[in-house]
């Protein structure tokens, strides 16, 4: 394989997909030739930096490569870690990735998110030194003493749990419609509702722990789908701030924690296994990421893997929303397996919904079709060149895989087989990232009762 001049090898290839380049392989590849020596780094919210220090060629020659490989790598800190302002110590470098991240510039999605949830404009910047990495992770998520509230807020449905002393006393699931109601009161109303229902079964309430779709800082909510329809001016003051104030009003004066559902995940993940360090991927309607460190601690990333590419080949799958090519929503949710359908031969009904067409993928992988086969195996192999990726990342030993696409026997499929790629391609990694599926003690922990355990 060849992208702008840089042969890639690789050993595992998708059955379905013959073109894929795990973009690791890519870099990889890539960083064997380059050696002119590049930092950059990225400012998040307060004053946190991410910062890396690589290699390009630094020629007219290879500029193609130089632009695609600081292009893919500045992305993917963006929506891993966050950020607004990027600082680049090597002209060319930083032409190239000026050009592509502006108002108007191939990544233009990416500005605009990053400068709305940060809410300062996105700068790319040259400077003679870089800023260090500096993070800030929060100790959040185990504390279980005390009368304790944990709300999780679903597309479909809303759940609450009271939690005494780490006993889970009461839980309700209800199903509500956010994502189609603009008024943001009836989102302020469900949340309330169901606040003081969990308050009913408890004799006081110490702490409440929030899990929610969406991105997160400083416990508030700078972009969720659950309020899609809420115009932009009810947003910025009656969203924004939306849970923070149904506790205050509920409860007064009292701790509360506001996350993203991906790093609950993560979060009950290493509360059921008893350890840290824990990646959590849900692949269902999109790809979502959550994190706990090493330490057991949140870090306050985006791990919003479904805008990080994973694919370098030209014709990866287009991203409708973003305008982008080759990022991990294509490759680890249902609209994977529904790209992955007609490759196999499997032609869906395009009046189903995408849920639906999901659900007849996956009855036909339980029913033994060799060609479901081909597209859980094909999905596996992605996931083995990807993990391999986020690990180069995160350095996570485990990695939770959830979500509908990991479900039932094409699940067990897409883990067997990305063990395969990570045990032949990736033997420097045995033993250092174990992937799994989730386990009866993680779905008694559930999503609800780690979010009570957040504040502390």
């Amino acid at each position: 394989m060849e992208r702008f001049g840089i042969k890639v090898q690789v050993k595992n290839v998708p059955p379905l997909d013959s073109g894929f380049i795990p973009l690791l392989a890519f870099n990889r590849a890539f960083l064997s030739g380059a050696k002119n020596p590049v930092a950059i780094a990225v400012e998040r919210a307060d004053g946190q930096m991410a910062a890396t220090h690589t290699y390009i060629y630094g020629t007219p020659e290879m500029a193609d490569a130089d632009r695609y490989y600081l292009n893919r790598l500045v992305k993917t800190i963006l929506w891993i870690k966050g950020g607004f302002k990027v600082y680049v110590n090597d002209q060319c470098a930083y032409a190239h990735i000026k050009h592509a991240f502006c108002e108007g510039g191939e990544r233009d999605f990416d500005v605009k998110f990053m400068s709305d949830i940060f809410e300062r404009p996105f700068e790319v910047v040259k400077v003679d030194s870089v800023p260090e990495e500096k993070n800030i992770a929060k100790s959040m998520g185990g504390h279980l003493a005390g009368c304790r509230i944990g709300f999780d807020a679903g597309g479909s449905d809303r759940k609450v749990s009271a939690v005494i002393d780490g006993t889970t006393v009461f839980s309700e699931e209800v199903v509500w419609f956010p994502k189609i109601n603009s008024d943001p009161q009836y989102h302020y109303d469900g949340i309330v509702s169901a606040l003081k229902s969990a308050a009913s079964h408890m004799p006081r309430v110490d702490g409440v722990g929030v899990s929610s779709a969406g991105v997160f800082i400083n416990d508030r909510t700078m972009k969720a789908s659950l309020f899609l329809k809420v115009p932009d001016d009810l947003f910025e003051t009656k969203v924004k701030d939306i849970y923070i104030r149904a506790i205050k009003d509920t409860f007064g004066d009292i701790p509360y924690a506001v996350i993203n559902d991906g790093d609950v995940s993560a979060l009950a993940g290493a509360m059921s296994i008893g350890e840290s360090n824990v990646l959590g991927i849900a692949m269902g309607t999109s790809e979502a990421g959550g994190y706990v460190d090493g330490n057991g601690r949140i870090t306050g990333w985006l791990n919003e893997l479904a805008f990080a590419p994973v694919d370098a080949q030209n014709d990866g799958t287009w991203d409708e929303w973003s305008g982008d090519i080759g990022c991990g929503v294509k490759y680890f949710s249902q609209d994977a397996v529904i790209k992955l359908a007609p490759r196999a031969g499997i032609e869906l009904n395009d009046n189903l919904s995408p849920a639906e067409k999901l659900k007849e993928v996956q009855q036909l992988m339980e029913g033994g079709d060799e060609r479901a086969a081909k597209i859980y195996e094909t999905i596996g192999v992605y996931l083995g060149h990807t993990l391999a990726l986020y690990f180069d990342i995160y350095c996570c030993k485990h990695v939770l895989l959830l979500g509908r696409v990991m479900s039932g026997k094409g699940g067990d499929l897409i883990l067997s087989v990305a063990k395969k790629v990570l045990e032949s391609e990736y033997k420097e990694l045995s033993g250092k990232i174990l992937p799994q599926l989730p386990d009866e003690k993680f779905r008694r922990v559930g999503q609800s009762m780690a979010a009570a355990s957040l504040p502390e």
